[in-house]
């Protein structure tokens, strides 16, 4: 297996020349700059405005956030002005919490005490950390449908179960994800390439400068590989 890695910038201060980065947005981002213009620019709450402008500036792929998840028509209308090869989707999950209710309709004789998920999922959450309640398996098909080519899933993968759940989201969305952390500063990444199945990984800078030391163990026949291409 091949992995391809990328850097996940927190601002323009950590992007480096020739290093394949995404940089979370700000609003001081010196958007004339070369070095910018040759990421992936990642929104979070920001409209569907900004995207237009950042793209319009000549930024070669801007990930659009929670305007996507607000509004269902902002993906279709930016696809259409700017293309596939310029979007992408954040999408930042977390494991959907689980609650429990009593049927009590089904069988007038029995109370039965019914879970709201009958398996684990992802659920997309706002840019504010906010549960929205929508499960990312369903909207990221929904996304492909309206044309979507690449999303950038953003996860504290934990355990086992989202270990499934990531090679889940690698077998529907292959080549077209890439997974990042979301609060772990510590993630195990030799686990997400050998259980999780991930192929391509967006790390902090710190982590990112110590990919190599990241990967399963030799003998996984897991390698490392990192592609200025695979951005444009």
């Amino acid at each position: 297996m091949s992995v391809q890695f990328c850097c996940l910038a927190r601002n323009h201060g950590e992007i480096e020349l020739f290093v394949p980065t995404f940089v979370h947005y700000t609003p001081t981002l010196a958007i004339g700059f070369i070095s910018v213009a040759r990421t992936g620019v990642v929104l979070g709450a920001e409209s569907e405005a900004t995207a237009t402008t950042l793209l319009d500036a000549g930024i070669s792929k801007v990930f659009v956030g929670e305007a996507a998840l607000l509004d269902a028509g902002v993906m279709p209308r930016l696809l259409k002005r700017f293309g596939a090869a310029r979007l992408g989707l954040h999408m930042p999950v977390q494991r959907q919490t689980v609650s429990w209710s009593f049927d009590t309709v089904s069988n007038a004789d029995f109370r039965v005490v019914t879970p709201s998920l009958c398996e684990p999922a992802w659920e997309v959450l706002k840019t504010d950390g906010e549960p929205s309640g929508i499960r990312a398996n369903l909207w990221v098909d929904e996304m492909l449908q309206r044309g979507v080519q690449s999303v950038l899933l953003r996860a504290d993968i934990c355990d086992d179960t989202d270990l499934n759940l990531c090679a889940g989201m690698v077998e529907t969305l292959g080549n077209k994800l890439w997974i990042a952390p979301l609060n772990d500063p510590a993630p195990v990444i030799a686990d997400w390439i050998s259980y999780g199945q991930a192929t391509q990984l967006a790390l902090p800078a710190a982590l990112y400068h110590r990919r190599h030391e990241l990967l399963p163990r030799p003998g996984s026949a897991v390698t490392s590989t990192v592609s200025l291409e695979r951005l444009a």
